[in-house]
């Protein structure tokens, strides 16, 4: 079987992708999600609902159905932009937007909300997917469903106080959670992104990449979508800022601050 999946690896090779429209969407509807729930979580924060409101399960999944969607389509990306060869000018330009994003939500949640700084994030998880995901994409697809596999289950069984020290936290496999606002942590998250490269193996080797990129997606609404789906890392890191100015002068105008 390893040897047939090297044969579809070479296949992959030779084959040039197109870009699909279809996933700058779905990005960009998973960015208007994550808005909805960073306002709900600033609801919170200002006192407008109860404390605890966004623990209720129905938020905590949604929160995770959010990080998962990204992380799932990072590896599909990730699976798409490399197999034919790293372009390693290309490659460190996007990572080191993405890492200095990770960095600088490090240092304003450290001043920000200091009990619960965000130390490895979406971003966090992201970067760290940028590298080590590459080690992955000329895996065949079932080797990488089971190593997927093998890193969620990890998150269950092999947490230990050895790693409890905060320098191990960005693994998942302390015997505690650490307290931050968003935790995405190697294990189990790295898992998603493994499925999602291996979905674009499966994808490709099917000959379903073309009829992906055969919607173009040109409404209004859709354009959209597009649009924020393309410029994912500016909306991320000026959606939270936007709302929470947006929504501390409309308390402030209604006498509420």
């Amino acid at each position: 079987m390893l040897t047939e999946g090297n044969a579809v690896s070479k296949d992959i090779h030779l084959t040039k992708f197109p870009r699909i429209p279809l996933l700058d969407f779905a990005r960009g509807i998973a960015l208007i999600a994550m808005a909805i729930f960073h306002f709900a979580f600033d609801l919170e924060m200002f006192g407008v609902v109860r404390r605890g409101f966004i623990n209720q399960p129905e938020w905590v999944y949604f929160a995770r159905g959010i990080a998962g969607s990204f992380l799932f389509m990072v590896g599909f990306s990730l699976f798409l932009a490399n197999v034919h060869g790293t372009n390693w000018k290309l490659w460190g330009v996007r990572f080191a937007k993405i890492a200095g994003a990770a960095a600088l939500i490090t240092i304003a949640t450290w001043f920000a909300t200091p009990d619960t700084f965000i130390f490895f994030g979406i971003l966090h998880s992201i970067t760290f997917a940028s590298v080590a995901g590459l080690l992955f994409v000329r895996f065949p697809w079932w080797l990488n469903i089971i190593i997927a596999l093998g890193i969620y289950a990890m998150r269950f069984l092999a947490r230990t106080p050895m790693l409890d020290d905060p320098l191990w936290w960005w693994t998942g496999l302390s015997a505690f959670t650490p307290n931050s606002s968003d935790y995405v942590p190697v294990f189990p998250w790295f898992a998603i992104v493994l499925l999602g490269i291996a979905a674009a193996q499966l994808a490709t080797s099917k000959g379903a990449i073309e009829q992906l990129a055969k919607p173009k997606l040109d409404g209004t609404t859709s354009g959209i979508l597009r649009f924020l789906g393309c410029n994912s890392l500016i909306f991320y890191l000026l959606h939270q800022p936007i709302i929470i100015g947006l929504l501390y002068s409309a308390l402030w105008l209604f006498g509420r601050i």
